[in-house]
């Protein structure tokens, strides 16, 4: 009784320690193996390895065949940490089985046995061999073998319980040996090696056995334990033949007792106490080896404790709610819980529910429940109190919850979200879509959260078809968790028709099917189809039977088709919303070939040369030929005539055909039409048109030609027109040549005029230069002979000098302006005189005052700004022109502070400050 009452006193201590960590059982961190060791190295060492964690750190024995090793008798043995070192080791002496202990306070593991064993070889038999004679260089073979025999036999194998070889087996090359990988225990039995020849046969028969050293299936664990529990702990190992199990206590072998009770791998302790705690192995062991499974068993006893887990000191729940506060106290054996409120202890109720792990559970909680509450746990070696509060907040309610929408693509609408919640708690507003967070921080397209800290509406802008579904707005706070889902539906113009194929094409209609593809939540009313060729500008509707597709019609007839062109169609939607994205094209087919019908347009022709009929149209494009060999019929006869001649052109891209004949008058007219065919058939021709035949080149050149200079880059060229008749050639026009003499920069003009115009003037020509001119007439054959040359030559270049030293006075609306003479050059025209040139601002019109004096003077209006430049006159046209001169408005220069008056008296004086102030200021 004494004995018992120090180990409870000394546990708490020891419960404290190895609850902060500082204690730890043994565990083994290497563990002896089998040794083979050579014979003759008998000065050398052996090492059997043993080490293990702990703490304390483990002290090291050792056994020797199931004895203690003492280490203080045996000389040739010491321990190296936990390793054991023999010296000099003896056959006789060291072999057996070793086994390491070690132990420190909290018990004793025994490791895993280990055999020491000596190998040795002995020298071969004396026997004396007859002596081989060999020649330098030649090969030679001595025999190791078997001594003389006769006859080489055959080897087979079988097994004696009649079932078959393993089909994995392998031979030897002689079947002398037979090998069986992957040994199972299927292949264990008797197996019988027969060997025969021509003298006999004999036999040799062994028996496979399998067997397999013990492995843990199940081990035992560490284990802590209040006093007076129970331990139940079982092991369990594999092994053939089946281990037999052997329990160890800090490496003592453990016997049944009273209270300790062992079969095979079970152990069961009765009424713990402190004196059972220790280290602990279950040894399952065959005949071919023994392994250890290795727990502590930590046997507890102390007063309740909350210093690891307290009360929590503020429990959070809402008005209505259910509110759990443990209380879990260290103790051993477990503590008899009771509960406070305040003073008042707690008894069960409807509401109030004292829980078996000594839990406290709040049903249905209201304000007056708020307050302090005191857990106290008590055992037989004392009590403990810890105190936490109640904190009762107001619930959250989502106010405005979100609501079902329809919408159609595009537009943009706001999800409401709202709650009322306790002023003193903080609320977030999570947004689901289809069951996936929308995470607003991040920018995701399309979302954005609006509202304040109580306000969680989401706005959804450009909303499109795939945010159809499920919103689902969460309002989270530290004590729940609401939410209010609503489904969006967003109706879009219907998806591209799929499907769509060509299922029969004639010359003009095709027979088209398709499927309808999404009507993305409004249903399909119209079908559309559309078509493209290589001469179509993009896609083109076409017209179709029926001409109406409803939303329900999946095959139409396309009417209205070219012969001969390739067409590839596709198909449109359309629903309340709007039209939708077309189809895929369907493959490219062409059309069959027809016999053409569009005839050509813009018949004309004319011209040529003489005893020629040249006819001209506008060729028929491509997309109207309706078939492959195309080609124009030509059909033309004299007016007059009954008969048509005809003529064919097999050029697609022909437009034009001349007939030739010596017997054609000039200007004959004819009626001409022209049609078209294919391989076909021949199709449409045009309208008649009369056309004239070719005729010859004007005859005669004109006379009476003249020339005279206008300026330094102008002249004129004059002439008599030409009688027209029939042997002179008809005259449509005159054609004037123009050219100087100069060999360094000739260079020759053409300029013509039609109908009965004689006189042409030529600009842009050379200042000072003489021109030579002539004049032809012409008509459709070409030009006629030219007039006798004439020549001028052109005035000199116009003043380069513009007018300087402009000077101006404004008197009331008479502006006088004033300026110097220009003085010319040599190569210049004289001044023959000045134009002024006035106008309001620059998009008005300009006024011209031409003078041959050097001043002038002009009418302006009262409240009005000018621009005025002045330019020279001379034979060779009008010189460079002055700086652009501004004359202020009246009004501008009185609040300049120049006074202007109206004629008086006074009026001279005046003029004469005016003009001395302002006006003889030259220009710049």
């Amino acid at each position: 009784m004494r004995l018992l009452w120090k180990l409870v006193i000394l546990l708490p201590l020891i419960n404290s320690c190895a609850g902060d960590g500082l204690l730890s059982r043994p565990i083994f961190t290497q563990e002896p193996r089998d040794v083979i060791f050579p014979l003759d190295l008998s000065k050398s060492e052996v090492i059997l390895n043993c080490a293990a964690n702990g703490y304390p750190s483990p002290h090291y024995r050792w056994k020797q065949n199931g004895t203690d090793i003492d280490f203080t008798v045996s000389y040739h043995y010491r321990l190296d940490g936990g390793s054991l070192a023999i010296s000099s080791p003896h056959t006789d002496q060291d072999i057996g089985m070793y086994q390491c202990l070690a132990t420190n306070l909290l018990g004793t593991i025994l490791s895993r046995k280990a055999k020491l064993q000596f190998a040795y070889i002995e020298d071969f038999e004396t026997k004396t061999r007859s002596t081989v004679s060999v020649r330098e260089g030649q090969g030679v073979v001595l025999l190791c073998g078997p001594p003389p025999h006769f006859g080489v036999p055959d080897i087979s194998w079988r097994r004696l319980d009649g079932s078959p070889l393993p089909g994995k087996v392998k031979y030897s090359k002689s079947q002398a040996i037979l090998e069986i990988p992957n040994f199972q225990q299927e292949d264990e039995g008797s197996y019988e090696c027969i060997a025969s020849n021509l003298r006999g046969r004999n036999l040799a028969k062994g028996q496979l056995i399998f067997y397999a050293p013990p492995e843990w299936e199940q081990k035992i664990q560490n284990t802590y334990l209040s006093i007076y529990d129970n331990l139940l702990w079982e092991c369990k190992a594999s092994g053939k033949p089946n281990p037999w199990y052997t329990w160890l206590k800090n490496g003592e072998r453990l016997n049944p007792e009273e209270r300790i009770q062992i079969e095979n791998g079970t152990l069961i302790i009765t009424m713990l106490n402190v004196s059972d705690s220790g280290v602990y192995q279950c040894a399952a062991e065959n005949k071919y080896q023994i392994i250890y499974a290795n727990a502590e068993l930590r046997v507890l006893a102390s007063a309740p404790d909350f210093s690891k887990s307290p009360v929590r000191k503020k429990s959070f729940v809402q008005v209505g709610g259910d509110i759990v506060i443990e209380c879990k106290p260290n103790a051993f054996p477990r503590a008899a819980i009771s509960w406070k409120r305040g003073t008042e202890t707690l008894r069960q109720s409807k509401r109030i529910f004292l829980l078996e792990d000594g839990s406290l559970k709040i049903h249905n909680v209201t304000r007056s429940d708020a307050g302090s509450y005191t857990c106290i746990a008590t055992n037989q070696f004392g009590t403990a109190k810890n105190t936490g509060s109640l904190i009762v907040k107001e619930r959250t309610v989502i106010t405005v919850p979100p609501s079902k929408m329809d919408v159609t693509v595009g537009e943009s609408i706001v999800l409401p979200c709202q709650a009322s919640h306790d002023p003193s708690i903080d609320v977030v507003f999570v947004w689901f879509f289809n069951g996936d967070v929308i995470d607003l921080k991040k920018g995701v397209a399309h979302f954005e959260r609006i509202g304040g800290e109580s306000v969680g509406d989401l706005m959804i802008r450009n909303i499109q078809l795939n945010h159809s579904g499920k919103y689902l707005c969460t309002v989270q706070t530290t004590l729940e968790s609401l939410s209010a889902v609503a489904d969006i539906i967003v109706r879009g113009p219907p998806g591209p028709p799929e499907d769509v194929k060509v299922e029969d094409i004639s010359s003009t209609t095709s027979q088209l099917s398709w499927r309808a593809g999404p009507d993305n939540n409004s249903p399909i009313q119209i079908f559309a189809i559309q078509t493209r060729t290589p001469f179509s500008v993009g896609w083109q509707a076409v017209a179709t039977v029926p001409e109406i597709l409803n939303g329900k019609t999946y095959n139409a007839t396309v009417v209205g088709l070219s012969p001969w062109v390739e067409y590839e169609f596709r198909v449109v939607a359309g629903n309340s919303i709007g039209i939708g994205e077309p189809s895929k094209p369907s493959e490219l087919l062409r059309t069959k070939a027809s016999v053409p019908v569009v005839a050509p347009v813009n018949i004309n022709g004319g011209g040529g040369s003489r005893s020629e009929l040249v006819i001209t149209w506008e060729s028929i494009p491509e997309e109207l030929q309706n078939g492959e060999g195309f080609g124009y019929i030509i059909m033309f006869r004299p007016v007059g005539s009954k008969t048509w001649s005809k003529e064919k052109v097999a050029s697609v891209e022909s437009s034009r055909f001349v007939y030739r004949n010596e017997s054609i008058i000039p200007l004959s007219p004819f009626e001409v039409k022209v049609g078209v065919y294919n391989n076909e058939g021949e199709g449409s021709l045009s309208t008649v048109t009369v056309v004239y035949s070719g005729e010859d080149e004007p005859q005669l050149a004109p006379r009476g030609t003249s020339v005279q200079s206008f300026s330094a880059s102008e002249m004129e060229v004059s002439w008599n027109a030409i009688a027209w008749n029939r042997n002179t050639g008809r005259v449509l026009g005159y054609e004037v040549l123009y050219w100087t003499d100069d060999s360094k920069e000739s260079m020759i003009g053409k300029i013509r005029v039609s109908g009965n115009i004689t006189t042409k003037n030529i600009t842009g020509l050379k200042a000072n230069t003489i021109y030579f001119a002539s004049v032809r007439a012409y008509n459709t054959a070409g030009t006629g002979p030219s007039s006798p040359p004439v020549n001028v030559t052109t005035k000199k270049s116009p003043p380069s000098q513009p007018p300087a030293n402009i000077a101006w006075k404004l008197t009331n609306s008479k502006l006088c302006l004033n300026w110097e003479h220009v003085k010319t050059m040599e190569n210049e025209s004289e001044v023959l005189g000045y134009k002024i040139l006035y106008r309001q601002n620059r998009q008005s019109k300009t006024h011209v005052l031409e003078t041959n004096n050097t001043s002038a003077e002009l009418l302006v209006p009262f409240e009005e700004d000018y621009l005025i430049e002045i330019r020279t006159v001379s034979d060779g046209g009008d010189g460079s022109s002055s700086e652009e001169i501004r004359i202020p408005r009246m009004s501008s220069l009185s609040s300049r502070g120049i006074q202007v008056l109206e004629p008086s008296t006074h009026f001279l004086s005046i003029v004469i400050v005016i003009f001395y102030c302002f006006a003889i200021q030259p220009l710049i």
